[in-house]
């Protein structure tokens, strides 16, 4: 079993900025996927962005890419999503999500498009004012 703790969601103004972390406890192994992913009211959740841990790749949706970045802190396997430039249509609550199907992130952005993640956090609300 995972266990994910998302933390640093709040309110911030248009073209402000917020890190999410994401505490990540259990046995996960050295090869899995992280991702954060997100829900904005009356829409469907999206993938925001996945990570390969034990490798190099991510990925991210065309809406946040060269504004948000994700990454881990190895020793802590703490998961990061830094998000620069918010906008409004930012608003949604963020999930951290973990699986151990390391390949489906590894070759590709099965992950980001699916987001069918094995464990989830509780999520983070984050709202973008214009």
């Amino acid at each position: 079993q995972v266990q994910l703790v998302e933390s640093g969601g709040g309110s911030v103004q248009a073209g402000g900025s917020l890190r999410l972390s994401c505490a990540t406890s259990g046995s996960t192994g050295t090869h899995y996927c992280m991702g954060w992913l997100r829900q904005a009211p009356g829409k469907e959740r999206e993938g925001v962005a996945t990570i390969y841990i034990g490798g190099d790749r991510t990925d991210y949706a065309d809406s946040v890419k060269g504004r948000f970045t994700i990454s881990q802190e190895k020793s802590s396997r703490t998961l990061y999503l830094q998000m620069n430039t918010l906008q409004p249509q930012d608003t949604a609550i963020y999930y951290c999500a973990a699986d151990y199907r390391w390949w489906l992130c590894a070759s590709g952005s099965s992950f980001l498009r699916q987001g069918d993640f094995t464990y989830w956090g509780q999520g983070t609300q984050v709202t973008v004012s214009s």
